[in-house]
């Protein structure tokens, strides 16, 4: 596996790979059009984060997009769920923080659940995300030997 920037020219298919994950990890179809997501995945979430996709050959296999404080998207292909390409990204965006990282997912997606708190991940929160209208939580990684408090001032 190799993990390296998104290059433009890769947003179809990054899409294509997220939307099959998505809704497979959710079980809600999603309504929105290739061509939308692209829009939204170039000018909402690459303006915002840095995004890096994992790829096995030429497949795109992951996708991470975070910042020092934030996952805010990571999903891995259907087909290579279990092969640790999720945790390899989830310790990337780790070790690129502040030491605290939060991130939200759907209450309805018990395996990412499960995935996070096997990384070190804590419900804080739990909530409702009106676009989607499923109820999210809200998770907390904060680095051992780090205090949440300091890390927040």
């Amino acid at each position: 596996m190799i993990v390296q920037a998104l290059q433009p020219q890769q947003a179809p298919a990054l899409v294509a790979m997220w939307r099959a994950s998505f809704e497979h990890g959710v079980g809600v179809k999603d309504p929105h059009s290739i061509d939308e997501q692209v829009d939204y995945l170039l000018q909402q979430v690459v303006p915002m984060s840095r995004v890096r996709v994992a790829m096995q050959g030429a497949r795109i296999d992951g996708f991470l997009a975070s910042t020092p404080a934030c996952v805010v998207q990571l999903y891995v292909r259907v087909e290579s769920i279990g092969q640790g390409i999720g945790g390899a990204l989830l310790r990337l965006a780790q070790a690129e923080s502040t030491g605290r990282l939060e991130l939200f997912t759907f209450a309805r997606n018990t395996r990412a659940r499960a995935f996070y708190e096997h990384h070190g991940f804590k419900a804080t929160a739990f909530g409702f995300e009106p676009t989607w209208q499923l109820e999210d939580v809200k998770y907390e990684w904060v680095r051992d030997g780090a205090s949440a408090d300091a890390l927040k001032r």
